[in-house]
Parts: structure tokens; sequence; C-alpha cells
């Protein structure tokens, strides 16, 4: 009679309990499946109108369209992008809140040991961007017209000179700080919350030097508002072919890159990663990012999430000494 019951029990639990359950697991992948629904949006943990907000805003643009919903910018600069990087740290792991992250992303964790987020543990990546240089830009009316130029007046003045940053660790800080190693000189940096600040500074005579990233100075280049003395690349750039290299105007092995990836906070589901990837892979071929590309010397490398894991683990490693010798600590 036990055994009957029992059975009895059995049956029932799985004729009723079973579909339900069944139910809500398909139920879950068809919500999933449905993404996205609603507004994206991507932080930018810079002020508007520089590099960072250049290729964010135009990346946003073209994955709308692929997307099928709106794709906005969310500017949150302040504390060498740690702010903004928090915030999407912090946020829902449903593919609705993007970091759009930068050198900063790989270098932050060499220079606070408390910060609020692990970028490993807590970000999970999307796809890498764009790799680029940066340029050494000076105010037009300035007597520095190249490396040798820039090396001799700080020798000549001795931490009097200034070089704008986007905040302490950013690329426009570590490359200048490279710089200063490697040509044996002194130069004094400025921090801002973003480039465009920055180079509103440099217009105006207020700062000496930049080692910006393209993006945010190629028009200014082209209009004269800007001076362009080398590129960071370890080889010329098809972009600015009259160029040369700050290796070869003066500072032998001297090489510095800028990169821009896409990242979604931790336990964002496998499939919607997917699809946020296939997504910045096609807007990187879109004529929009061609045109980018070609006018600031933008390299577009959308690659698989893995392939960005790698490379920021690199440029953890490859920065981290650079960041100890010159004793240099986050905000």
């Amino acid at each position: 009679m036990l055994m009957t019951s029992a059975k009895f029990v059995m049956t029932r639990l799985f004729r009723f309990v079973l579909p339900a359950l069944l139910l809500a697991i398909a139920s879950a992948g068809a919500a999933w499946a449905l993404y996205p629904e609603r507004t994206i949006r991507i932080i930018v943990p810079f002020a508007p109108g520089g590099g960072t907000d250049v290729v964010a805003r135009t990346l946003a643009q073209e994955m709308a369209k692929d997307l099928g919903v709106s794709v906005i910018i969310e500017n949150k600069p302040g504390a060498g992008t740690i702010i903004g990087t928090q915030a999407v740290a912090a946020g829902a792991p449903d593919g609705y809140t993007l970091l759009m992250g930068t050198f900063s992303h790989a270098v932050n964790s060499s220079l606070s040991a408390n910060l609020p987020y692990d970028p490993h543990r807590d970000f999970a990546p999307v796809a890498m961007i764009a790799r680029s240089f940066n340029i050494v830009v000076v105010n037009p009316k300035s007597s520095i017209r190249s490396i040798a130029d820039l090396v001799s007046a700080a020798k000549a003045n001795p931490d009097r000179l200034t070089y704008g940053t986007f905040g302490v660790g950013t690329s426009a800080h570590l490359a200048g700080e490279l710089f200063k190693d490697m040509a044996k000189v002194n130069l004094t940096a400025v921090p801002y919350k973003g480039a465009a600040p920055a180079i509103t500074d440099l217009i105006g005579g207020r700062i000496d030097v930049m080692f910006t990233t393209v993006a945010s100075a190629a028009a200014l280049v082209e209009s004269g508002q800007l001076r362009a003395i080398a590129v960071t690349s370890a080889e010329r750039s098809p972009a600015f072919p009259q160029l040369p290299t700050v290796s070869e105007a003066g500072v032998p092995g001297y090489t510095a890159e800028s990169w821009y990836g896409l990242f979604a906070p931790a336990r964002t589901p496998a499939d919607v990663i997917d699809r946020l990837n296939k997504a910045a892979a096609l807007a990187v071929q879109s004529e929009a990012f061609k045109r980018l590309g070609a006018n600031e010397g933008l390299v577009m490398v959308a690659r698989p999430p893995e392939e960005l894991e790698r490379y920021v683990r690199g440029e953890e490693a490859r920065w981290r000494q650079v960041i100890h010798d010159a004793g240099i600590r986050g905000e």
C-alpha cells in the first residue's frame, strides 16, 4: 500500500511540477532570446568631447542599427575612470549597462590596492573595439617643433614644462611618464577629467604638451589649433605619414598604445555577450568607423571576448613596472 501511495505521489509530481519547471526554463530562455528590448547605456568614464567619447558615440550609433534599440552614451568622469567603471561593476548583469573601457582599465589595479572593483572578477569582456597610438601635440605658437626641441626645453627648464593628462594612470599620463624615464627629462603632469578640458588648456597656453589620443586631437591638428610633433606607435602611421615616431625622433625604443574595449558586468548571460559582440563586430565595419580609422589612425579589431581578456592582462603586466618605478598612486 505504501509503495502504491509513493508511486501515486511521484506520478502527480511529474505530471504537474515537471511541466511547470520546464515552462519556467523555457520562459527564461525566451526572455534572453528577446534581448535587447529597451535602451542600452554605454558608460564612458571621461568627460564629453575626448577620444573615448568620440569612439563610443560612433559605436553606439552603429550598434543601435543592428540591435534595433537606442544605444546612448552616459559620461561619468572622475577619479582616473574609477567612478564610471564602478557604476558598471555595480550594474545589473542584463546587458543594458556597458562600459567603454580603455588603457586605465588595465592599469588601475597597479595604481591602487583599494579599487572598489576587480577588473576581471567584476567584468565580462564583450569586444575589443579598436587600438591606436597617442600623438604628441603642442600649442601652435610654441617654440617646441620636434621631440628634440621638447627634450632640450625640458632639460633646460627642469620641472617647469607641464603635460596634460586625462587623469592619473590614463594613457596620456603613462605615455608621458614613459617618455620622462626614457628621455631622462622632468615634466610635470597636470591631471584633468578628460581629454577635452586638457586640450582646451593646451590651446589656451596653460600647459605645454600632451601625449593625447589621436581621436581627441586629429581634427584640431587638421584645423591648425594644435601642432603635432610625433606619434607614439612603433612605426609611422598612414594617417600621419609626415610625423616621425617618438622613437625615431630621438627616444629610441619608445612606444605606447591606446585602446578601446567594451565590457559588461560580470555574470551577464553568455548569449547576451555574444549578441553584443556580434553587433560590435558589425559596427566597426561600418563606413562611419572606416572614416574614423582613416582620419585618426585607429585600427579596428573587434574580436571574441576572450581575446580582449588576454590583451588586458598583457597590458597590465607591461605597465606595472612603469607605474612602480615612477611611484605613481591613484587619485
